[in-house]
């Protein structure tokens, strides 16, 4: 059955070669680190002329422009610099310099913006994105940048030239960089105080630009307030040079109309001053006394000192140990099922194990409701102890999350989950409504709230699926399923979801962030967390607040965050295309120079970008009909974090594209505060990218997708994910009879690439079903022949992605659908496996040939 099924669904150019499947698999070249190290690279010392600009159109029709520029090097100062206004020019000459300190681990891009003054606001006419890789240390570098039209010039100067300074250590990946990060601790010297109490009621505010605290405030209303001792913490950059600014403010309350108890309250400064931190001694404690004016002081006790140890921001592309040994036990249960399933001789070594991945799609109680039935399909074919991982997106990691409540739910009849699951889901969710639910949801996030966490509308629909799935309070957490894989006893469970921007389509840009039980992260930065530590506060890869890790019904609503859509991600999926006309508003990127302009050439400079701003109206748009007001927002645990010089030779990053965000390195995740964490299916809806890293290495890919529509999308958007990563992947060719009436099974592979996974594709359809009640076995009955007569994808179907609700019959139905439509194609399920098998075999012999 199985070479029927090959020859029928494979496409005519592979034919010929099926029988070259057995080739050697090639380690992928891939030049970043599995492990963080700890590097050394000098400083330069950067300096940027601004010298004239020409032909310049302002937005103002009455005058001429007024022009200023400003410079944005966030990889060596938190400060925007930024020239004179030259008033009523079309040709404004600044001959202005600014100085850097650059540190040569990091991808340094400098941000040229030229902005037009008005009287109300400051409009930007164009950018300039520069590498400064493109500067050759000791010789000046003059550059004419053209802007919106030819006649539109910007000259700029650049000098770089070796800092005297001693070489700075960093740790990297070859991806993020992590300098040194700096505590700053102080508190008010009470020795101080007079000076401050003669003032009366007030505060002092301490900043320091580029710390991950941005303002602290501390009361002065009376001398026990400054007794008290109320500490500051800062943490921030050894190698920003910042500055502690010190600001005191008195506090004025005015009564309105002398009468009203209505009053208001005015802030006045007093004075101000500051503290270099390069005059602090690190790891000691000294008093300073800070001069604000106005006869006005204030005495500080400080502390500089540099966190030290590893960072709390794992930097690397392996997989984390407690996987790895999930791994190795894994392997010897696999071993076991593959010999009793595949009818071997003997066990196959650890080696020649494959490792084989079940995806399961998103569509909501639809995916949960079918993903039972697969995996209990899998289970009656004695193959589920054959899988490695499960990973899921949307409703089906709403299955999986409550499948691994029980540590041995692998090794148990389904039958009994699935009943479990019919109860709930053929109850009225009317409950998840009522006054007392609705006290409970207030009471949740208000203490959220309190406890310094971000709340979004997905925490609420959080506890909306919560009631859902269980009908009661689920205190359990992600980290509780360690205990369902520790010994290897269950596939190795992965839940997916994509960080997005809040007013950028998924499809133009979505970075796929993994959950597992011990680690949360992004694999094409190599960055991962602790699950415990899931939504607590990084800065520069080190712990700054620990949050309790949230409950698993805060996940399961980001993952499943239907609404996180924006209004041109629902013209997509229901019109077909988007707002198109959002487009022609939107920024133009144009590459402006090539690598023949510079006569110092690095490989890995990026190309000089020019950006011009949409039209006027597009924020307006952008903010109405891109925004994801429902998006999951939570801390970034990258904030801080680099890019490394050398990131762009990682294919894991899309820098082919002009536009594409991966080429603007201060755009890129690390350089943000919070991540935007939605439901996968905004970029595609099965979890792929998340099994095709090559440090799973995953041999059999089982992708059950539970769309109602386009049964083949999910594979032509990996296909193409995976051709712009260079990632091996089968071609995608079906005709268009498979696209109008899908067949239950299909199996894609490369046979001239065996490190491409081999795919057997499970599009959720109703075919033979209808007629057989099991593999071979006709229906007979009437109600049997009712029972398998249904439509899927129907106008009046029940199995609406936003019907939360089935009956009865409606739930076992489409169960034993999915069930069946795996146990029909056991035999070709049972070839593959052999294939995969045969393929491990081939490769251990090659390797160890001379």
């Amino acid at each position: 059955m199985f070479r029927q099924v090959l020859l029928g669904r494979l496409s005519p150019r592979m034919l010929p070669l099926v029988a070259v499947v057995l080739l050697q698999r090639k380690d992928r070249k891939d030049t970043g680190l599995y492990h963080w190290r700890r590097e050394k690279h000098p400083y330069y010392n950067f300096t940027v002329k601004i010298l004239r600009a020409r032909n310049i159109k302002g937005t103002d029709l009455l005058s001429e422009a007024d022009c200023y520029v400003e410079l944005r090097l966030p990889t060596a100062s938190p400060i925007i610099y930024r020239t004179q206004v030259i008033d009523n020019s079309s040709d404004p000459e600044w001959n202005e310099t600014f100085q850097y300190r650059i540190h040569n681990a990091a991808k340094n891009i400098l941000e040229l913006a030229l902005f037009d003054k008005d009287v109300l606001i400051s409009d930007e006419l164009t950018s300039v994105v520069f590498d400064v890789a493109g500067v050759e240390p000791g010789r000046p570098l003059k550059n004419t940048f053209r802007l919106k039209e030819d006649k539109e010039e910007l000259d700029v100067e650049f000098f770089l030239e070796k800092s005297l300074d001693a070489p700075g250590e960093v740790i990297t990946n070859r991806v993020l960089v992590a300098y040194p990060c700096l505590r700053l601790q102080g508190v008010i010297n009470k020795d101080e105080k007079s000076k401050l109490r003669e003032q009366g009621s007030g505060q002092l505010k301490f900043s320091l630009p580029g710390a991950y605290e941005k303002q602290l405030s501390i009361p002065c209303k009376s001398d026990s307030d400054l007794n008290s001792g109320i500490p500051f913490v800062f943490h921030v950059g050894k190698e920003m040079c910042s500055k502690l600014d010190v600001e005191m403010e008195r506090t004025i309350t005015v009564l309105q109309d002398g009468v009203s108890p209505d009053f208001e309250k005015h802030s006045t400064n007093l004075g101000s001053g500051t503290v270099l931190l390069k005059s602090l001694p690190l790891g000691k404690e000294v008093d300073v006394t800070v001069p604000l004016g106005k006869r006005l002081q204030v005495g500080l006790r400080m502390k500089a000192e540099e966190m030290t140890g590893d960072l709390d921001v794992r930097l690397g592309f392996d997989l984390c140990k407690e996987e790895r040994r999930f791994l190795d036990k894994r392997k010897e249960i696999v071993s076991q099922a593959l010999k009793k399933a595949l009818r071997l001789r003997e066990d196959p070594s650890k080696d020649e194990v494959p490792v084989v991945a079940v995806l399961g799609s998103g569509g909501g109680m639809r995916a949960l409701t079918a993903f039972y039935g697969s995996l209990f399909g899998l289970q009656k074919l004695n193959l589920l102890d054959s899988v490695t991982y499960l990973s899921g997106i949307s409703g089906s990691t709403w299955c999986m999350s409550i499948l691994y409540q029980d540590s041995e739910w692998s090794w148990k009849d389904l039958r009994g989950a699935i009943d479990n699951a019919q109860d709930k889901m053929s109850s009225s969710k009317v409950g998840a409504f009522s006054s007392e639910r609705l006290k409970y949801y207030f009471q949740e996030l208000n203490a959220m709230e309190n406890a310094g966490r971000k709340v979004s509308f997905t925490d609420l629909w959080g506890l909306i699926v919560e009631y859902f799935l269980q009908q009661k309070e689920d205190q359990s957490k992600l980290s509780d399923q360690q205990e369902a894989v520790k010994e290897g006893r269950n596939p190795y469970p992965i839940y997916a979801a994509v960080n997005v921007r809040p007013n950028v389509s998924g499809d133009d840009f979505a970075e796929w962030c993994e959950f597992t039980p011990y680690e949360v992260g992004f694999r094409k930065y190599g960055a991962f967390v602790r699950t415990e530590d899931f939504d607590s506060e990084f800065f520069m890869g080190r712990l700054i607040k620990k949050h309790p890790e949230p409950k698993i019904c805060y996940l399961q609503g980001m993952w499943g965050s239907a609404f996180a859509a924006s209004l041109d991600d629902v013209f997509l999926k229901v019109v077909g295309s988007g707002l198109s006309f959002l487009e022609s508003l939107g920024d133009v990127v144009k590459v402006i120079d090539d690598r023949r302009r510079f006569h110092f050439r690095d490989p890995m400079r990026l190309k000089t970008r020019l950006v011009i701003p949409g039209g006027p109206l597009l924020q307006i748009f952008q903010d109405f009909f891109k925004s994801r007001v429902t998006a999951g927002e939570t801390f970034n645990f990258m904030q801080g974090l680099f890019l490394h010089r050398d990131y762009i030779s990682l294919n894991r990053f899309v820098i082919s594209k002009d536009t594409h965000l991966d080429a603007f390195p201060n755009k890129l995740t690390p350089m943000e505060e919070n991540l935007y964490l939605v439901d996968g299916g905004f970029s595609i809806n099965s979890p792929f990218p998340l099994m095709l890293q090559p440090e799973r290495d995953v041999d059999v890919i089982l992708s059950f997708n539970y769309s109602w529509e386009a049964p083949f999308e999910v594979l032509q958007l990996t296909e193409k994910y995976c051709e712009d990563r260079a990632i091996p992947f089968p071609q995608i060719t079906f005709n268009k009879e498979d696209e109008e009436n899908p067949k239950e099974f299909y199996i894609f592979m490369d046979a001239k690439n065996p490190k491409a996974p081999i795919i057997l594709h499970f599009p959720l359809v109703n075919d033979t079903f209808q007629k057989y009640k099991a593999p071979g076995i006709e229906r007979e009955l009437e109600e049997e022949k009712a029972f398998g007569d249904f439509e899927i994808g129907a106008k009046d179907s029940p199995y609406r992605t936003l019907n939360f609700t089935y009956e009865s019959h409606e739930f076992d139905r489409l169960v034993e659908l999915s069930c069946y439509n795996v146990l029909n194609n056991k035999d070709a399920i049972l070839e593959a496996l052999h294939l995969a098998l045969s393929r491990r075999k081939q490769k251990n012999r090659t390797s160890v040939l001379p």
